[in-house]
């Protein structure tokens, strides 16, 4: 496969996945603050540092109201990781190789694309049901994905990016909750700090699943181990760590001779420490320092793909794709 085409596939996938995590993200937010006392930042702001966009929000809106979070995250063009954005930067790679892709996937993107850029009706709706719509498009376009791709090469490179993405937001959201909005000792197990566990699991899709898999009260070890280690749900990191590792393997063949190559190390390595721990010990040597390092992991993982398969593409420093230094970072 001709390295622009697998970057391309890569990239368009971690940009849908990106779009619809975000969706999800202030959907969640905007439900959870008709419970939050008047004029709470609770919400709000943890959104914006869970996509490592703090300095450019407070750059462009210094007054940081939940207005100006929702209009950043969603339709400013200034923010690269903005949804309109993503689904822009998802929709130029999918034309550049409309050879590669189904037509009914180049027809869903395309049908995103432009119903964000110039649908006065869509706009017009309230926001819950936007961003509803955008969530169900971007869930629609891996379904049309994985129905009507074969099983080669760029589903593979199209898989790899969808849950590289996904295990990156879903620790970076969970990280969000333990470091930056640690309540109190006195807030503890009330009822606000409830209410974010619960809207934790939503902005993960996980609530029914972690309720389905414990009857119990909703305790944040709980909830951090469900989402970190749960072999099965598949927007864990562990879940999707396994399939990322699967998927390099297939990538790589089976049949090549010699010992495991520098990248299928580091993600059997990296999976290898999630597979076999508990989540009592990761927080006793403390949960935010053990998500960093995997956020390190993660970004060393995208590093070694771009240059074992994308580096011929990155030559032409193509507009549409990201280096790793420009993907978000949670503050350490």
């Amino acid at each position: 496969m001709l390295s622009r085409v697998a970057d391309s596939l890569y990239w368009i996938n971690r940009y849908v996945e990106r779009a619809e995590n975000i969706s999800r993200f202030v959907e969640v937010s905007e439900a959870m603050a008709l419970d939050c006392p008047p004029g709470s930042a609770e919400p709000w702001l943890p959104l914006i540092e869970a996509n490592g966009d703090r300095e450019l929000f407070d750059k462009l809106h210094p007054s940081a109201t939940p207005e100006d979070v929702v209009s950043f995250l969603v339709r400013n063009e200034e923010n690269p990781n903005s949804i309109i954005n993503c689904i822009a930067f998802a929709r130029e790679n999918a034309r550049q190789i409309r050879e590669v892709i189904t037509t009914e996937m180049w027809e869903q993107l395309n049908d995103i694309y432009w119903i964000l850029q110039e649908s006065t009706s869509f706009w017009k709706e309230p926001g819950q049901e936007q961003l509803r719509n955008i969530r169900r498009a971007c869930q629609l376009f891996y379904g049309i994905t994985d129905s009507t791709l074969s099983r080669d090469l760029s589903w593979q490179f199209s898989r790899l990016g969808r849950l590289l993405e996904r295990a990156e937001k879903t620790s970076r959201i969970l990280d969000v909750k333990y470091f930056l909005l640690l309540p109190s000792p006195d807030e503890v197990g009330g009822v606000l700090d409830e209410l974010q566990w619960i809207s934790l699991l939503r902005s993960a899709g996980a609530y029914q699943m972690f309720r389905q898999s414990r009857q119990q009260a909703i305790e944040p070890k709980a909830v951090a181990g469900f989402l970190l280690l749960n072999p099965i749900f598949p927007r864990s990191v562990r879940y999707c760590l396994e399939r990322i590792h699967e998927t390099l393997k297939i990538i790589r063949g089976e049949s090549v001779p010699g010992a495991p190559d520098e990248l299928e190390c580091l993600s059997g390595l990296t999976l290898a420490r999630w597979s076999y721990t508990s989540i009592d010990a990761l927080i006793a040597e403390g949960l935010h320092e053990a998500i960093d390092s995997l956020q390190s992991d993660f970004n060393q993982l995208h590093e070694q793909i771009e240059q074992r398969y994308f580096i011929t593409a990155n030559i032409s420093a193509s507009p549409t794709t990201l280096s790793s230094a420009e993907l978000p970072c949670v503050p350490a």
